[in-house]
């Protein structure tokens, strides 16, 4: 977190003013830093990651419930499940820069943790936990639709090619792949989407497998 990523900048991003700002800062703490802080004992993530993703669960649900009445529970459970698994999450948390407010330590910092998706997707959750015990579920909820559960047509549609993917991959042992952020659309102050490239890991044939699924 440096000067211009600090928490107050990220409370106006997200369009909530915390009462109890250690509540954020401990949203954002990764457990290396807080080891490296003894003297300070601070709190890291977890715990709030832990109640985050009950909250998200459960507002997740309801709102594919009531925005998909005839939708049975099995596609209910894969939809919900792909929208708020790890690469999702991530992929909202990059929306608000989430990794630039988070504090890691040196040794985390220097092997990339900033930009890795398990830990961004779990401050994301960290983040809502934070937010249910500081303003209720209404400030959870508003967080949630705001930045996890808006715009959900290009999102799925981002989510499900990954999936397709991913279930190739696992499907013939060609281990895992990555996304690459390729550019953003929009000025620098309020870019308006961002373009994804997918790279399978199994190499060329695998590529070509997703193209022809899809």
């Amino acid at each position: 977190m440096t000067e211009e990523y600090t928490i107050g900048e990220l409370e106006k991003k997200i369009g909530y003013q915390f009462r109890d700002k250690s509540l954020l800062k401990q949203a954002l703490t990764h457990s290396s830093f807080a080891n490296e802080q003894r003297i300070n004992k601070l709190k890291d993530y977890e715990r709030l990651e832990f109640l985050g993703d009950a909250v998200l669960e459960l507002i997740s649900s309801d709102f594919l419930f009531h925005e998909n009445p005839q939708m049975p529970e099995g596609k209910l459970t894969k939809l919900r499940s792909s929208m708020v698994c790890e690469p999702a999450l991530a992929y909202c948390a990059r929306d608000i820069e989430l990794g630039r407010y988070m504090l890691l330590g040196k040794g985390e910092e220097a092997t990339g943790g900033r930009n890795r998706d398990s830990i961004t997707s779990d401050v994301m959750e960290a983040v809502i936990g934070a937010l249910y015990l500081d303003g209720g579920f209404d400030a959870a909820h508003d967080f949630i639709h705001r930045f996890i559960l808006s715009d959900l047509e290009n999102k799925i549609l981002f989510y499900d090619s990954k999936t397709v993917l991913q279930e190739i991959l696992q499907a013939e042992g060609d281990g895992e792949f990555s996304y690459e952020l390729k550019g953003e659309e929009g000025p620098d102050h309020e870019p308006g989407g961002a373009a994804h490239r997918l790279l399978p890991r199994g190499g060329p044939r695998a590529g070509q497998r997703f193209a022809e699924a899809l």
